[in-house]
């Protein structure tokens, strides 16, 4: 249920509201928008009387929300959400490019592909540290020292950090070192690990799971929201599907879709998407021209001698003429990157 408060609503209007609210066995959350505070009643309650809020002072309308997502839903916010971390803004006009390898490897290949990040305009790097692999055979990452590496880096190069959170107990470890928490396509609907993340302040960019439809991908991002963090991103990445010329199905039509039903931020990753290098740049664009909110993309110096994913990643140069493409693609629709 949402209820939208006057203008003009004083303080005490606003607590005496939200206690009836709660009286009533209703979670509460508030969100403040341009123009008008809303608070969002969260509870299964199907024969409550919205007139019993109605009536009280400084409330302007009580509606029910129909989604089975309450407070990612654009009824609950209709202005977009906007992440703001240092300088950066994720959700606002800029599109923002997160880059840097699947892996961090030793030292001198994170710092050597921070360099090219920062120099070609993107404004968060990439790694992981801790690594979900198929085959328990590979590679799977440097764990806390590629943490340390991978902050070293950054720092150095001006740069925010992104990197996976596989499980709830690395919670506490990752947050020293990174600026956003990942949570890759596996671990979509591991609803502990979202629950334990909606305790923290940190950003949370949540990828859609491997065969997840967009109100299931919403609902895992409820489960965050609903914990307290506000602060979360949505990642589009592909889905499975029978097709096997490209790594998994593209869904770009799910961008312009979750920003009519979600006030969150949308961010693309053509790279895991297609899983092809040649593919990574034309999919960019698209997902920029969709109306992606950032792109998340894999660049390594030396792809071919990368411990994870190197046939995705792309070339220094290649990676260069992406950023001055989609810079072109961004102005013509109006927004800036």
């Amino acid at each position: 249920m949402v209820v939208v408060l006057e203008k003009n609503v004083s303080d005490k209007q606003i607590e005496n509201v939200i206690k009836h609210l709660e009286d009533f066995g209703f979670a509460v959350h508030k969100s403040t928008g341009v123009e008008q505070i809303i608070l969002g009643a969260i509870g299964v309650k199907p024969n409550f009387d919205t007139r019993q809020i109605k009536i009280l002072d400084g409330v302007a309308e009580v509606y029910r929300i129909t989604e089975p997502f309450k407070l990612a839903s654009r009824s609950f916010k209709k202005e977009n959400t906007e992440i703001k971390i240092k300088d950066v803004v994720i959700g606002g006009n800029e599109v923002v490019m997160m880059a840097g390898p699947c892996s961090v490897e030793n030292e001198d290949q994170i710092f050597a592909v921070a360099e090219i990040v920062a120099k070609s305009g993107a404004k968060i790097l990439r790694g992981g540290a801790f690594k979900p692999r198929t085959s328990p055979y590979s590679f799977q990452g440097l764990g806390e020292e590629g943490l340390k590496l991978l902050r070293k880096a950054a720092d150095k190069f001006n740069l925010l950090v992104i990197t996976e959170v596989m499980e709830s107990a690395q919670i506490s470890l990752i947050e020293e070192y990174t600026d956003i928490f990942q949570v890759g396509a596996r671990n979509m609907q591991n609803f502990s690990l979202l629950r334990d993340l909606g305790k923290t302040s940190t950003p949370i960019m949540l990828k859609r799971g491997l065969s997840a439809t967009v109100e299931d991908w919403l609902m895992s991002a409820e489960y965050i929201l609903s914990n307290g963090n506000k602060e979360v991103m949505l990642c589009e990445r592909g889905i499975r599907t029978f097709e096997t010329f490209t790594r998994n199905t593209f869904d770009l039509s799910a961008i312009p879709v979750v920003h009519k039903r979600s006030h969150l931020p949308v961010i693309a990753d053509p790279s895991h998407a297609t899983g092809l290098r040649d593919k990574v740049l034309p999919m960019a664009r698209a997902a920029v021209a969709a109306g992606a909110d950032g792109l998340m993309v894999e660049v390594h110096n030396d792809p071919e001698k990368a411990l994870s994913d190197g046939p995705q990643a792309l070339l220094p140069e290649q990676f260069e003429d992406l950023m001055k493409q989609v810079k072109l693609i961004a102005e013509v629709i109006g927004r800036k990157m």
